[in-house]
């Protein structure tokens, strides 16, 4: 690349494969084992190291620390790796950790997300486009996030968590559960409080497609029943219905967590 293009402070090893179209602003450091795509942004005091991949068209802002060991004591120095997608903001102080041997050896980061000051993704995130974590969210190690997820400020997911695609995360909330397609949690120990209504009508569905995954989400968290014998009646109700399939599809895909429940009024 051109040198007009890295400021005469930056430290960049001479391994390391950068676009010619790539900017690296003063104090930046940038290891050989780095890629960094076209027209890639680094603001300032930004420091990537190990087997990270950076997409086109990504701006990283001051003091953000991408692909340093895993914040894990059982990692042992693998050749894990930190992929970062296309487009992405990656604002102040926000750190992301490559993988381990033990969860497939790659965080995987989608394009066109936003990062927002002091974000954290751990080691084995994999995290899919669109997502926006807000100021000081923190996501501990193997979580899923789906397609336009929005996780609120001061955020905690616990480790091994999935969030399913549109769902939203309140700020603050501390989740310990899997979060369903479409889902809206809140709470200091975050429990679900129905369906992202507005997110949904911001993206295009329809008011048929809205109704229909709230009779669907009613019926699944319903009273009556166990909640395998509810996903039952919800498969058998709503079969021709994609969108809500999508919520059945999750809740079957068991692993380490429950679902997210909605909290139960006192009798």
């Amino acid at each position: 690349m051109s040198s007009s293009n890295i400021h005469p402070t930056a430290i960049v090893d001479p391994k390391a494969k950068i676009a010619e179209s790539a900017q690296i602003g003063p104090y930046c450091i940038i290891g050989p084992d780095v890629e960094l795509g076209d027209n890639v942004q680094l603001k300032a005091h930004v420091v990537i190291d190990g087997r990270t991949r950076v997409g086109a068209d990504t701006i990283i802002h001051a003091f953000v620390s991408l692909g340093s060991a895993p914040q894990d004591l059982k990692y042992a120095g693998e050749p894990s790796e930190l992929i970062i997608g296309k487009n992405n903001m990656i604002r102040e102080y926000t750190t992301m950790n490559p993988g381990t041997k033990d969860g497939g050896m790659v965080t995987r980061v989608g394009d066109n997300c936003l990062f927002m000051m002091s974000t954290h993704v751990a080691h084995d995130c994999q995290l899919g486009h669109n997502v926006i974590m807000a100021n000081n969210a923190t996501l501990g190690g193997h979580v899923h996030v789906g397609d336009f997820v929005i996780i609120g400020g001061l955020a905690a997911v616990h480790q091994f968590i999935r969030i399913g695609d549109h769902a939203i995360i309140g700020g603050m909330s501390g989740v310990e559960s899997d979060v369903i397609p479409y889902g809206r949690v809140k709470g200091e120990r975050a429990f679900l409080h129905g369906l992202n209504l507005i997110g949904l009508e911001r993206r295009g569905f329809t008011k048929d497609d809205i109704r229909s995954l709230q009779r669907a989400f009613n019926q699944l968290f319903g009273d009556e029943g166990t909640m395998e014998q509810r996903i039952d009646s919800v498969l058998q109700d709503f079969s021709d219905h994609e969108t809500a399939m999508k919520i059945i599809d999750f809740a079957k895909a068991k692993t380490k967590f429950t679902l997210c429940q909605p909290q139960r009024k006192a009798s």
